[in-house]
């Protein structure tokens, strides 16, 4: 079988052009809305001394020499959320930006090493204000796109109908008949053993290795995800703590966390945060996080110490990630993520 001809072969680019022009007319139209906002658009660096430090993210690691010929790693940013968040501890408000982010190990019709990630932050407002602006922006894109209804792998959406609202917890006895929250604690320390004994009563495999996260990830992507954002989008919140190592806890449930994720055809779209502030609990998320980088992949990545610091100025305030290239997929219609990039990666060899 011949190797199918490269994006940049004339008659393949015809076929990826309309997705291309719609992105481009997807991105205006959400430049247009920040800025009805009152939002500044930044731009950040994506070299960085830290890429950020969530144990199953991987990043480009390259390598900085000076004048004098001194080395220093570097490392392609895998959001640009540090940097964002250094910008309000220096005094902006609100803020977005689309960014160019790269993450390794990644590749598959909804993955590519490099992608766009536009994210927005509000100081001083809470992650509910992000959930408004989430179901806006669904309906712009469509508007802008000329879709009235979003299709993907036999799912279908309504990106104009308010998302539903469902906290983790309940997804997890909605879909699975799980009980998650009897396996956390008050201090959010989590209980393996319980956790793993009732996916062995929903019918579902652990093995005898598997962390707590191991096991909850398992629930999330077997039963969870496949169910979710159909017929209208879904906002999934409040997850357990253990999972949401940059967000603080919740006023009313302290083994939860002020984290939501967006999806739309059983697609993850974005993750938002309310902040976490806290400059020694963020350190200890961390070290945590990278802990476990190193027991299961050999290697952990250096902590920004300079973002650390500007948490001590930065106010309260809600931050949120969106997968600019998903969002445009499911707009225009695309069904790989190559098809609504412009100059897609190469493909390695084997």
């Amino acid at each position: 079988m011949p190797a199918p001809s490269p994006w940049w072969t004339p008659h393949v680019h015809a076929d990826r052009r309309p997705f291309l022009l719609g992105r481009n007319r997807i991105q205006a139209a959400l430049r247009g809305f920040f800025a009805a906002h009152e939002f500044v658009e930044v731009d950040t660096a994506t070299l960085q001394v830290s890429p950020g430090n969530e144990a199953h993210l991987h990043a480009f690691k390259t390598q900085a020499i000076g004048p004098d010929g001194r080395k220093a790693p570097l490392y392609l940013h895998t959001s640009p959320e540090f940097a964002c968040k250094k910008l309000l501890a220096a005094g902006e408000t609100r803020i977005a930006c689309f960014s160019h982010v790269y993450r390794n190990r990644e590749r598959g019709p909804l993955h590519h090493p490099e992608f766009t990630m536009l994210e927005w932050y509000r100081a001083g407002e809470p992650y509910e204000a992000l959930m408004a602006d989430c179901h806006e922006i669904l309906g712009l894109a469509a508007e802008t796109a000329k879709t009235k209804a979003w299709s993907f792998r036999n799912h279908q959406v309504d990106p104009f109908l308010a998302p539903e609202r469902l906290s983790v917890a309940e997804a997890f006895r909605r879909f699975a008949g799980i009980d998650l929250l009897a396996s956390i604690d008050r201090s959010g320390a989590t209980d393996r053993d319980r956790l793993a004994a009732s996916l062995t009563e929903a019918g579902l495999r652990i093995a005898p290795d598997d962390t707590w996260s191991d096991l909850f990830s398992r629930v999330i992507v077997e039963r969870v995800e496949p169910n979710l954002g159909l017929g209208r989008a879904t906002i999934l919140d409040e997850y357990p703590v253990a999972e949401a190592a940059l967000a603080r806890p919740t006023a009313g449930d302290p083994r939860v966390a002020e984290r939501f994720e967006l999806y739309a055809c059983g697609v993850e779209l974005a993750n938002a945060f309310g902040e976490l502030t806290d400059a020694a609990e963020q350190r200890r998320r961390f070290e945590g996080e990278m802990a476990e980088k190193m027991r299961v992949y050999g290697e952990s990545y250096p902590v920004d110490e300079e973002f650390l610091a500007a948490l001590g100025l930065m106010p309260e305030a809600s931050g949120i990630a969106l997968g600019f290239d998903r969002l445009v997929m499911l707009a225009t219609g695309a069904s790989r993520i190559e098809q609504v990039l412009w100059a897609p990666v190469p493909e390695t060899a084997p």
